[in-house]
């Protein structure tokens, strides 16, 4: 998520062009809060964490017979390869809701859509580092 949002620092850097300090008169790039002053939009990292926990409750309220749900909740038989495991969609969005503040089985929780909405908010206005 950091080289997210360096790439999303450097566009907007891009667009809104360089400063002329008021004091020198010379010309410098922005400093990181500057563009997201100008930038009405939220931080992409929010953006995207709370579409996967969006489309994360849409799946869990799937039915056990679509493929989809059985991919989320199957477990695969092979053996996993040697070194550092990769991260699974389910860890990425139990991660998510430590940092909103849910507790709790996220299945469970996914089943009532307001709650669900409410988490999924929370998330979109932490703020990020």
């Amino acid at each position: 998520m950091i080289r997210l949002r360096v790439f999303e620092n450097r566009v907007l850097r891009r667009v809104f062009g360089s400063k002329r300090d008021e004091v020198t008169g010379e010309w410098r790039k922005l400093h990181n809060e500057e563009p997201r002053d100008l930038y009405s939009l939220p931080y992409i990292v929010r953006m995207v964490k709370s579409r996967r926990m969006r489309w994360m409750g849409h799946v869990a309220r799937m039915g056990e017979e679509r493929v989809v749900h059985r991919f989320l909740v199957g477990k695969p038989e092979a053996k996993r390869i040697l070194g550092r495991p990769r991260c699974k969609w389910e860890d990425n969005i139990k991660m998510d809701l430590r940092e909103g503040g849910g507790v709790g089985d996220w299945m469970e929780l996914a089943q009532v859509r307001d709650r669900w909405r409410a988490l999924v908010n929370t998330v979109m206005k932490l703020r990020i580092p």
